[in-house]
């Protein structure tokens, strides 16, 4: 597996990748002998599709076809959302930028702006 198409500007690059494959593994790890087919496609690849989509805002169905197929990609998307995965990234990701400007890894407080919360 690995990319074999021309990079897009919503790629990952190498160290990005690094940041999050071991969690993007780790869950594809947990779903094997599931009565789940072998993965055919690379992790890597459906996220490249998932951050095309984003940062374009095109619809799931007018992926590039150098992508996975929309409705792989999807699916992915889908379980990663329900499952937790895409808060667990965002977690580590918020956690290694506040470590590396010398914070605490979690946020000791919050902000609430009282026009947009209901009462």
């Amino acid at each position: 597996m690995g990319v074999q198409r021309r990079g897009y500007r919503s790629d990952l690059s190498d160290e990005r990748w690094a940041l999050i494959e071991s969690v993007l593994t780790a869950w594809r790890a947990a779903r094997v002998g599931l009565g789940i087919s072998r993965p055919v496609h690379d992790l890597r690849e459906i996220v490249n599709a998932i951050l095309y989509v984003a940062r374009t805002g095109i619809a799931w169905e007018y992926l590039p076809h150098d992508f996975p197929p929309a409705k792989t990609v999807y699916d992915y998307y889908a379980k990663w959302e329900a499952d937790g995965t895409t808060q667990r990234i965002h977690d580590l990701l918020r956690e290694r930028v506040r470590t590396a400007r010398g914070r605490n890894a979690s946020p000791s407080a919050v902000v609430l702006d009282s026009q947009s919360r209901r009462v």
